[in-house]
């Protein structure tokens, strides 16, 4: 199978630090490429990738120049080869011009979906020829309607974590991500503080956010609240193996959130608010519990050591590896390709 993947200008696959989109990319481009398929990547020009590279002209992927230099450098290549299945991570106007061709098109979408662009690809793409997936429920259901839709989630790289069995007795509590107010990194400290627990805080802080770590984090930091910058892989790894529980303490709907897969892959709980996707990654009991508010979030951090972490491991490699999703998306191209033969 000739496979074109795309993902955004603005980061490399794998990404440095931060960069979740290019991660997935990563888990299918390594995926398919071990398998024996053809895989060619359009990207940004510094990604490391084993495989075909195609690096993006335009850097931005919100600005109309750079679109248009990105549309066209697809355009070029859609029509100057034969793919067997075009899947974009990107910008979906890219493909504008790949839209009446037979070859089959997948959007997948790790955000809101614009229901206007959609329903105007829908329009212009050759019957059958273009569908769209969600990174959970909650981003494939607001396509139902307008365009044809599956669910397939984000994943860890499984074999990048360690299963930490046992914790020690005074484990942290973990938060990793943006350090902003969405993401709930002051709802963590307030959860540590409340419950008696150790914090570790790990992420980056956005330019625009400074002004929200120096006024909601900052204060709070002292030698059970640490505050460790932003962590590579490796760190992750080491620091959520270490974790008594992971805090996902999110204030707006995440599309998936796969950080979560990568504490579970540990065999760190997560303590889940339910927004976004959340619900549909937490099982209570199983691999953490579901929260409606702080108050049982801190209730709730005294049952974390009754949750049996291989179990938690367990569950995320059937639901959220990276070899799960990526034969999922592989299913997918091949029922297309049947379809539209």
């Amino acid at each position: 199978m000739k496979i074109l993947l795309t993902a955004d200008p603005e980061l490399p696959v794998p990404p440095g630090m931060y960069g979740g989109i290019e991660r997935i990319v990563e888990v299918l481009v390594q995926a398919y490429t071990a398998a024996g398929h053809e895989v060619v990547l359009c990207a940004h020009p510094a990604s490391q990738v084993p495989c075909r590279l195609i690096g993006w002209k335009g850097a931005r992927s919100q600005h109309w120049r750079d679109t248009l230099r990105n549309m066209l450098t697809l355009t070029r290549l859609v029509y100057s080869e034969r793919f067997d299945v075009i899947h974009s991570f990107s910008r979906l106007a890219y493909m504008s011009a790949a839209f009446p061709l037979k070859v089959p098109k997948i959007m997948s979408y790790q955000r809101e979906p614009s229901l206007q662009q959609v329903g105007k690809a829908v329009k212009m793409a050759r019957k059958n020829s273009l569908v769209f997936t969600g990174c959970s429920d909650y981003i494939a259901k607001q396509l139902d309607g307008t365009a044809e839709s599956y669910t397939i989630y984000n994943c860890a790289p499984i074999e990048r974590y360690v299963l930490q069995e046992k914790v020690e007795e005074d484990a942290p509590l973990m938060f990793l991500g943006r350090i902003e107010d969405i993401k709930g990194a002051h709802i963590a400290v307030d959860v540590a503080r409340r419950s008696g627990k150790r914090l570790i805080i790990a992420g980056n802080i956005p330019a625009d956010k400074e002004s929200y770590f120096n006024e909601r984090i900052k204060p709070h930091l002292d030698d059970r609240i640490r505050y460790i910058g932003p962590v590579n892989d490796e760190q992750k790894n080491n620091w959520l193996g270490k974790a008594l529980a992971f805090v996902m303490a999110v204030q707006w709907n995440e599309p998936f959130g796969i950080v979560m897969a990568e504490a579970m892959a540990c065999g760190t709980p997560v303590l889940g608010l339910p927004f976004g996707a959340v619900p549909e990654v937490v099982q209570d009991g199983i691999n953490g519990y579901l929260c409606q508010n702080i108050e049982e979030m801190v209730r709730r951090v005294g049952d974390i050591p009754a949750i049996d972490r291989k179990k938690v491991r367990q569950v995320t490699e059937q639901r959220f590896s990276n070899t799960k999703i990526a034969a999922d998306y592989l299913d997918l191209y091949t029922r297309l390709i049947d379809r539209m033969n």
